[in-house]
């Protein structure tokens, strides 16, 4: 057993080796993604787990071509930093910002992904590239279920609510839109003006909502006058 583990961290490129390393960058990865969406961050696990797996690809093939003979010839690690530092860009392009929301980053992390791939394709490196494959495969359609599962609320709008006589309790005003899947963040302003008080919050919806029936439950539950989501 402490061979074993010797050789996780050393120099050993067995197939063996390659496999206990990408599947504890993909375990790396998960854990990375699980703090950010406990923490509603944009960023979510399947983007991290696809740059982590990417990167001990990258760094495998890296050790590889060093030990691979090529020494003699130049640093052919070169030449995969430099497609790493260029395929940044292009990933790069497909990162939007939508108002509230940042689209594209797991499109920018597939990217990525790709590059690696067709890196250690290319050298040979075929073992550990169709693993980085079945796992990438693997968090773009399970842990997308996963997601929607435990974590439905992705897209950051702003909720609008004027008030008659008393604003709603925060609290309260959280529990009435969890069960809707609506998480309410904080409140983001207030102003007052002819008698009513409108006041916003910042909330994140799942990508479907009957926000019919979340506006008559507010109206039932609180003093409102009028609801609006932007």
């Amino acid at each position: 057993m402490g061979a074993f583990f010797a050789g996780i961290a050393g120099t050993s490129l067995s197939w063996e080796v390659c496999l206990v390393r990408i599947l504890l960058s993909f375990l790396a990865g998960s854990i990375m993604g699980l703090e950010r969406k406990f923490r509603m961050r944009f960023v979510g696990i399947r983007t991290l787990v696809l740059i982590c797996v990417s990167s001990c690809v990258i760094m495998l093939l890296s050790i590889y071509l060093a030990q691979g003979g090529f020494a003699n010839t130049g640093d052919p690690a070169r030449l995969a930093a430099q497609v790493v530092s260029g395929i940044g860009f292009l990933g790069g392009g497909a990162i939007l910002r939508e108002g509230f929301n940042v689209k594209g980053l797991t499109s920018a992390a597939i990217i990525w992904t790709a590059a690696a791939l067709g890196l250690a394709v290319g050298a040979g490196f075929i073992f550990p590239a169709l693993v980085a494959l079945v796992l990438a495969l693997l968090a773009l359609v399970l842990i997308e279920f996963l997601e929607e599962l435990f974590f439905p609320a992705e897209e950051l709008k702003v909720l609008f609510i004027n008030c008659g006589s008393s604003q709603p309790e925060l609290k309260s005003l959280k529990r009435a839109a969890a069960r809707f899947g609506i998480v309410v963040t904080n409140i983001t302003g207030a102003s007052f003006k002819d008698n009513v008080l409108k006041v916003s919050y910042e909330v994140r919806i799942p990508k479907s909502i009957d926000f019919h029936n979340f506006a008559r439950q507010l109206f039932q539950e609180f003093d409102v006058v009028s609801v609006e989501l932007r």
